[in-house]
């Protein structure tokens, strides 16, 4: 499947913000009022996406250090008893059906399902969007930081019984390594895992239907795929997850702190008296 480049994405958001700032020179009206909040976050949005997809094309090709620190994580995770990635690989080979099935949903699903949760939160609770779009926006951000440390995925470690399965069954949106959308070193941590749990923890969270039980299982099935296809550890799923609730905490704290800060500087309202007589 192909995606917006990230200069498709910054024209999108230049188009949607100059159409925002024309908006600001008509007066106000329902219909005005409805849109310029829309126009103003997709422009915001888009201008993210454009920035993660170019940073992610940079050429990091080097694999300096990238399979000994892989190594480390699985000698790690042997440590802490974690089931293997190569029983999920092992399982999912005996069934052609599901191994394309986790191949499609490790290609698709991702970010059709991260549009549609912001479009859904945006629409349906205003209120908490910018929460958990700050913390889309922190985790994303320590992603492509962290990716300076590079770490190869299972599927570069053939002799750990590691296969890649999207090579496998030609469902791979990589390519040889130095092209393809991202960079394939840059395992730790994961994305996919990272913009998972913003969908279902976020769905859980805001929504009080009973159907939040259904929608957060998106993360431990993303966690299930990107360890069947050999394209994460399990520790760089776990990282994803814990940076994410570091952004959503901090963001708490600073809202919090404006807050106390606003109440603070609010002035005291000082009761009328009645004049003497």
């Amino acid at each position: 499947m192909k995606w917006a480049t990230w200069d498709e994405a910054a024209i999108a958001a230049g188009i949607s913000f100059a159409i925002f700032l024309v908006l600001t020179r008509f007066p106000s009206s329902r219909p005005r009022n409805a849109v310029m909040p829309a126009l103003k976050e997709f422009a915001f949005v888009a201008s993210l996406y454009s920035l993660w997809r170019l940073a992610r094309q940079l050429p990091f090709t080097h694999p300096n250090g990238a399979v000994d620190r892989a190594r480390w994580i699985d000698d790690f995770q042997h440590a802490l008893h974690l089931p293997t990635e190569i029983s999920m690989q092992h399982f999912v080979i005996q069934h052609d059906r599901l191994a394309e099935l986790v191949n499609d949903y490790y290609a698709t699903i991702h970010v059709p399902a991260l549009i549609i949760f912001l479009i859904w939160l945006f629409v349906r609770h205003r209120d908490k969007y910018p929460h958990w779009r700050n913390g889309l926006a922190f985790v994303t951000l320590c992603c492509l930081f962290i990716r300076f440390i590079r770490v190869a995925p299972p599927r570069f470690i053939p002799e750990l019984g590691f296969v890649d399965l999207s090579q496998r069954y030609g469902l791979s949106v990589y390519g040889p390594v130095g092209s393809g959308i991202s960079d394939q070193y840059a395992a730790m941590p994961s994305i996919h895992i990272a913009w998972a749990a913003v969908v279902a923890l976020g769905i859980f969270s805001v929504s009080p239907s009973r159907w939040r039980w259904v929608f957060v299982l998106h993360l431990p099935i993303t966690f299930f795929v990107v360890a069947a296809t050999g394209h994460h550890w399990w520790l760089d799923g776990i990282v994803a997850v814990v940076l994410l609730a570091i952004g959503l905490r901090l963001d708490t704290w600073v809202r919090t702190k404006r807050a106390a800060r606003s109440t603070g500087n609010a002035k005291p309202t000082i009761p009328a008296t009645e004049d003497a007589t």
